[in-house]
């Protein structure tokens, strides 16, 4: 009983301290009249801190975001659910925690550019444009990468700039990137990304050939070479294009 008067208590003071914050426009006119913000520190209590995720700025950032504005309407009851979602073209928006746990294994810097190969819902690249200076995210499905572009900018990010393409070659202009995240699987890591991640720079990438299980891999790139380090079980949709070829 007192510790769910505790938590209670958390919730109470961390929406009084929400009603402070700079939330984006969208979400201070029509969304927090409803339970989503309840729904959203409990997700990060139960789901994120109550799993080890310490960094106060990922914290920050998903009890911040709205995450039921990148999924459809129909599934807003369940988006802040300890589970992925379907958000069309086959794809998924990430269960929040493996959300969480991605961002937090690259060691962010607020100064960092991150590449992410992925776009989707745009929620990852959300979540990391309330942490680092500048996010670069591609989508090869025409579809997602507009809609996710849409809702960022109606968000205010402007630190995230969306491309329609192939991940598989990443976003050379922009290179060389302190991290990379890749939300999607492969088989092996698309040498292109290798090579557009700076020195000392961390990738993660969930590597495997099945769909339904693949091993979450954390990268670093020392002195042109890599230092890998495997760290769980994920299961990710397969990433398509040139990455599917080889």
């Amino acid at each position: 009983m007192y510790g769910l008067v505790v938590n209670a208590l958390l919730i109470l003071f961390s929406l009084f301290l929400l009603g402070f914050s700079g939330y984006p426009s969208a979400e201070k006119t029509s969304h927090n009249s409803d339970n989503t913000t309840v729904q959203r520190l409990t997700m990060v209590e139960e789901q994120i801190v109550g799993r080890g995720i310490k960094d106060r700025r990922i914290l920050d950032a998903m009890r911040k975001i709205p995450r039921h504005l990148f999924v459809d309407s129909s599934l807003k009851e369940r988006a802040y659910g300890d589970h992925p979602l379907p958000i069309g073209e086959g794809q998924t928006i990430s269960q929040p925690y493996v959300v969480a746990w991605m961002t937090d294994a690259l060691h962010l810097k607020s100064s960092d550019r991150v590449l992410e190969i992925g776009t989707g819902s745009g929620y990852q690249a959300a979540v990391l444009g309330e942490i680092v200076e500048q996010v670069y995210t591609v989508e090869i499905r025409i579809a997602l990468k507009e809609t996710a572009d849409t809702l960022l900018h109606q968000l205010g990010y402007k630190n995230i700039k969306t491309k329609y393409g192939d991940g598989y070659y990443g976003w050379e202009q922009y290179a060389p990137f302190d991290a990379i995240i890749i939300t999607a699987s492969a088989n092996h890591i698309p040498p292109p990304l290798i090579e557009q991640l700076k020195e000392g720079g961390r990738l993660i990438i969930p590597l495997g050939s099945t769909l339904y299980y693949q091993t979450l891999t954390l990268v670093t790139k020392s002195s042109n070479e890599l230092n890998v380090e495997q760290m769980g079980g994920v299961a990710f949709v397969p990433m398509i294009g040139e990455t599917k070829r080889k």
